[in-house]
């Protein structure tokens, strides 16, 4: 009896000690958080997936870990394709077995990658404003702000402009249509006419057929529709005929590669932008100062020089909301399994005021989207600079 005895403590005792080993084991045995992102490292759209890209690796140095668990991070070029875009996506849950899906630069290739995620049943924080119906894909939100909220910062600063009519030229794709759209929507309430609808594509050399066509209906102003290095097409022609009106952007023309590209013809030029590309020059209170100047500092650390777009800090607030609500959804499931992708989804649609570079995000489902006007600034491109043009 007395032997049993001793041979059942000493079971309890391995079993207590291995117990108390197994408990020191979770973040060593425990899977990691992964992170999969698409984005246009090449191709003409090279000029904002490049910076995505950075400030990916900005927000991997500023937060690499949620709860313990080490965020990988998984990155692969569309080629600014978006057949590309959803192969990679495609491969990125397949494959690499990711968590979340990140991307990508320009509106169709998002999209691309949010019909995989919807049939794969994996969230997508979108970089870009996307045109699609969230009931149709409850699987996809956006960082990006809604083209509606930007323009009608536009259109108001046209308005106190005195300008009653706009001409119209932007790309011949989703991004676009999002702004023609919005404009279309904004402007007559304004008092405002919008003249024409020219288009082209992003691998165009020239719109000076469009921008032509565009100057015979006389009008007041000019509101482009491009993004990145391509969207400087519209200023340089316009400059060369001698146009004298305003010329309007809007957050999709916020890099370097733009600025360089458009030069003297983008004097003056009026758009709106999240807060982070004049932070330093945003008042003491405003939400996203200090967090703009965080994103500032990691972003020089992580890239061995400074950031100057906007594109840059939209992977930053993907990659918060992300660990705000992977720190939620870990309390329901496992990492890389089908159980926590669903949890990770809806933990991101019950985010409550997460605080980013260009706004302040809460989310809800049905809802794309989840910034306010908190997210918008107009800037005034000068001599090569952004001011803020409150």
């Amino acid at each position: 009896m007395k032997r049993l005895i001793r041979t059942l403590t000493r079971c309890a005792t391995a079993a207590a000690a291995l117990a108390t080993f197994a408990a020191l084991l979770p973040a060593a045995q425990a899977a990691d958080l992964k992170v999969g992102l698409s984005v246009s490292l090449s191709g003409p759209n090279s000029s904002i997936g490049v910076p995505y890209a950075k400030g990916m690796q900005a927000a991997l140095a500023y937060k690499g870990e949620v709860n313990g668990r080490k965020i990988q991070l998984v990155v692969l070029d569309d080629g600014s394709d978006p057949t590309a875009a959803g192969r990679n996506a495609r491969k990125l849950v397949d494959e690499e077995k990711v968590d979340v899906l990140m991307g990508t630069s320009g509106v169709p290739s998002a999209i691309a990658m949010a019909q995989v995620g919807r049939e794969a049943k994996t969230p997508l924080i979108g970089l870009t404003p996307l045109l699609l119906d969230p009931a149709e894909n409850p699987w996809v939100m956006t960082v990006a702000q809604p083209t509606q909220l930007m323009i009608d910062a536009v259109v108001e600063r046209m308005k106190r402009n005195g300008v009653k009519s706009v001409g119209y030229i932007g790309f011949s794709d989703a991004w676009g249509d999002l702004v023609y759209n919005a404009l279309m929507k904004a402007a007559p309430a304004a008092g405002i006419t919008v003249l024409g609808n020219e288009r082209y594509a992003r691998a165009d050399a020239s719109v000076t057929g469009q921008v032509l066509k565009l100057l015979a209906l006389k009008p007041e102003a000019v509101m482009t529709g491009g993004a990145g290095t391509p969207g400087a097409l519209p200023f340089l022609a316009l400059q060369e005929r001698g146009f004298k009106g305003g010329v309007y952007g809007q957050h999709g023309l916020i890099n370097p590669d733009f600025v360089r590209v458009v030069g003297s013809a983008g004097q003056g030029a009026l758009m709106p932008t999240g807060p982070i590309i004049v932070a330093e020059q945003l008042p003491a209170d405003h939400p996203s100062k200090k967090i703009g100047l965080d994103f500032r500092a990691a972003f020089q650390k992580a890239n061995n020089a400074p950031t100057t777009d906007a594109f840059s800090a939209y992977s930053f607030d993907g990659w918060l909301v992300f660990a705000d609500a992977a720190s939620r959804a870990m309390a329901k499931a496992e990492p890389g399994t089908p159980e926590f992708r669903v949890a990770l989804r809806d933990a991101i649609f019950s985010t409550k005021e997460v605080v980013g570079v260009h706004g302040v995000y809460s989310f809800k489902p049905g809802n794309l989207y989840g910034v306010d006007e908190r997210a918008r600034v107009i800037v005034k491109l000068d001599n090569g600079q952004w001011k803020l043009a409150p």
